[in-house]
C-alpha cells in the first residue's frame, strides 16, 4: 500500500521529529540563586508542554508538537542535576562570580555586566557567562587593574 493511503507518517519522518539534545558544555554548572529559580521556571514550563502536546489526538501532531519541550526539559532537568549554587561574594576586593563589574574598554566605551553562570547570562540585560572572553579576563582582578582581552585592554574601574 502507498504511503499516501495511510494515516501515520513513514518511520523517517517519525524520526525527522527526535531532536538531538542541547548542548550542554563540559565548564562546571555554576548558578546564582536567580540563575537556579530560572531554571526551575523553564523546567516547569518545558513539563507544562510536554503535557499539553502529549494529549494531542493526532499521532503525527503530537509527535512535532512533543520535539521541543521533549528535549527541553532533558536539558533542564541535567542542568538542575548539575547545578552547583555559589553564594554571593562576600567581598569587593577581586572579582569573583556574582559580581557586577563596570570596566572601560580601550575605545572608551564604558560597560556594565554581572558575572553568572550559562544559562542565566543575557549581555542585553547586562549579565554574561563566567566562561564568557570578558568574564575569564576579570576573573581574579580588582579595580584600577588592566585586563588583557585579545588585542585588546580593559580597565576595572568598580565591583559590586
Amino acid at each position: 500500500m502507498s504511503v499516501a493511503f495511510v494515516k501515520e507518517e513513514s518511520a523517517e519522518a517519525a524520526s525527522e521529529t527526535v531532536l538531538p539534545a542541547r548542548p550542554i558544555s563540559d565548564r562546571p554548572n555554576f548558578v546564582t540563586e536567580a540563575g537556579f529559580k530560572i531554571l526551575e521556571t523553564e523546567l516547569e514550563r518545558a513539563r507544562k508542554d510536554l503535557d499539553a502536546a502529549s494529549s494531542l489526538e493526532d499521532v503525527n501532531e503530537r509527535r512535532r508538537q512533543s520535539a521541543v519541550p521533549f528535549r527541553d526539559v532533558r536539558y533542564y532537568a541535567e542542568r538542575l542535576r548539575t547545578a552547583v549554587m555559589r553564594p554571593k561574594p562576600s567581598s569587593n576586593d577581586v572579582i569573583a562570580f556574582g559580581h557586577t563589574v563596570t570596566f572601560e574598554r580601550d575605545d572608551g566605551r564604558v560597560q556594565t555586566f554581572r558575572i553568572v553562570g550559562e544559562d542565566e547570562a543575557n549581555p542585553s540585560q547586562g549579565t554574561i557567562s563566567d566562561g564568557s572572553p570578558v568574564a575569564v579576563a576579570l576573573l581574579g582582578k580588582s579595580v584600577g587593574d588592566v585586563a588583557r582581552l585579545g588585542p585588546h585592554e580593559i580597565e576595572i574601574l568598580s565591583v559590586s
